[in-house]
């Protein structure tokens, strides 16, 4: 049971968020908050000591305020801020958190310019009638959620939590 709820709640709630931003361009509270919960309800069945629980906490920590740096500069969004917090506990301060946060920055920046390669042609992308989220064309923000998400997927079979799951299954 608990390594199903290792395998499927990070990826879920990640592919949960990057619908969410895309189509509405809002991460929803609860996705984060799952991800918080179902990481505290897991660790104690994970074999992790206090120490290393800690050192989840810790990463979250320092996530947390470096997101909420960026996001009292305008430069980040808080249910990006939110996300990334919620998904660093899942790594803890290891490797895999630097993995994770490499991917995010790697997709987000293709993320980037890819959005704003379809604003700069929407005129051609509504006239073939490709179908493409009106908020992606018209706001302001770029959906981060998916780079997020797509950082998470990339760096998650290397995170501790995922490890000791397929240590388990093995």
């Amino acid at each position: 049971m608990i390594n199903a709820t290792i395998l499927i709640v990070f990826p879920f709630c990640l592919a949960l968020a990057a619908f969410s931003d895309l189509l509405t361009m809002t991460i929803p509270n609860r996705v984060s908050a799952v991800l918080l919960a179902a990481f505290l309800l897991v660790v104690p069945f994970a074999d992790f000591d206090v120490g290393q629980t800690g050192l989840h906490l810790a990463a979250a920590g320092l996530v947390f305020a470096g997101c909420f740096s960026l996001f009292a500069t305008n430069v980040m969004g808080g249910g990006d801020a939110k996300l990334l917090t919620a998904s660093a506990v899942w790594f803890g301060l290891n490797a895999s958190l630097i993995a994770f946060l490499f991917y995010v920055a790697v997709f987000g920046g293709l993320l980037t310019l890819a959005v704003l390669l379809l604003r700069s042609q929407e005129n051609a992308i509504l006239a073939a009638g490709i179908p493409v989220p009106r908020l992606l064309l018209t706001a302001k923000k770029i959906p981060y959620g998916i780079a997020i998400a797509l950082g998470g997927f990339s760096a998650y079979p290397s995170s501790p939590l995922m490890q000791a799951a397929f240590a388990q299954l093995s």
